[in-house]
């Protein structure tokens, strides 16, 4: 990177300088800050999953089946006691050790199967996942997790909703499934965003776990980067920095916090447009 810099800059700059600019633009630290789109990816992506399955665990509650009601009931509420980190490594693994046993049905045969010890049961059935699969199937778990709670902040919201409005579109002939869509669901937003808010601020939290699924995110190369750095021809490079790399990265979760609360402020300002609500 130093070498992009004209020659009169570089002799103008102390050696002090120059070595950090060297340090802190290496491949190593250019692939730290590339991480941050796994981080991003994630969080996005998991939030997406959580809104779809907030709004279903929501709308299973508001059921007048009794059956379905206990399935929406269950979802949030044994979702929500979960620790993030067990589930989160208990979903991936479940899921690849389902594909495994899918694969050992067709491609492996009954005497491996039979006299297996470990697992899969043959080479052949054995699958490995990349980054982008395993990022998937973390976003999906943090989708689930979080859903829950998004389920039961968009509960309440829909309960907001002035029951005038409730009974006047059944009034008019409305059945239940279009004034769950057309009136609850389009008019709770005012009211479910201050709670999604908070929802969206855990999960990205949580993506700090990414690390534990051998994606090599940036608080994995954070501790990387920060370990005691040794060359068999320099010796030390530097000692024990783990504290100021994860310095960096408390000062990125905080610039994100404040970025997501503008967004939230400015969504809320924008869907509280023309409404009335209960309190007005």
């Amino acid at each position: 990177m130093i070498d992009l810099l004209p020659q009169w800059l570089r002799e103008g700059l102390s050696e002090d300088v120059l070595f950090w600019l060297g340090y802190l633009t290496n491949g190593k630290h250019l692939a730290w800050y590339a991480s941050v789109r796994f981080t991003l990816f994630a969080a996005v992506a998991g939030a997406a999953v959580a809104l779809a399955m907030g709004l279903l665990g929501a709308t299973l509650r508001n059921s007048r089946l009794l059956p379905v009601r206990l399935i929406g009931a269950g979802y949030t509420n044994m979702t929500r006691g979960i620790p993030d980190v067990l589930f989160f490594i208990f979903f991936p693994l479940a899921f690849e050790q389902t594909v495994e046993w899918v694969m050992s049905r067709s491609l492996c045969s009954a005497e491996e199967i039979a006299t297996a010890v470990l697992w899969p049961p043959c080479p052949a059935a054995n699958i490995h996942f990349d980054t982008f699969q395993y990022l998937l199937l973390a976003s999906v778990s943090l989708g689930i997790v979080y859903g829950a709670f998004a389920a039961n902040v968009i509960f309440g919201a829909m309960h907001s909703v002035a029951p005038g409005q409730i009974e006047a579109a059944r009034a008019f002939g409305m059945s239940d499934r279009q004034v769950n869509w057309r009136i609850r669901i389009r008019q709770m937003w005012i009211y479910a965003l201050p709670g999604l808010s908070n929802v969206w601020m855990l999960l990205i939290k949580s993506t700090s776990l990414l690390s534990l699924l051998q994606i090599t995110d940036i608080v994995r190369w954070a501790n990387v980067l920060g370990s005691p750095n040794f060359l068999p021809t320099a010796g030390l490079v530097h000692p024990d920095w783990r504290w100021q790399y994860y310095l960096v990265l408390l000062v990125f979760y905080i610039i994100l916090t404040f970025l997501s609360e503008k967004g939230f402020t400015a969504l809320r300002r924008r869907v509280g447009r023309g409404m009335i609500t209960v309190e007005d």
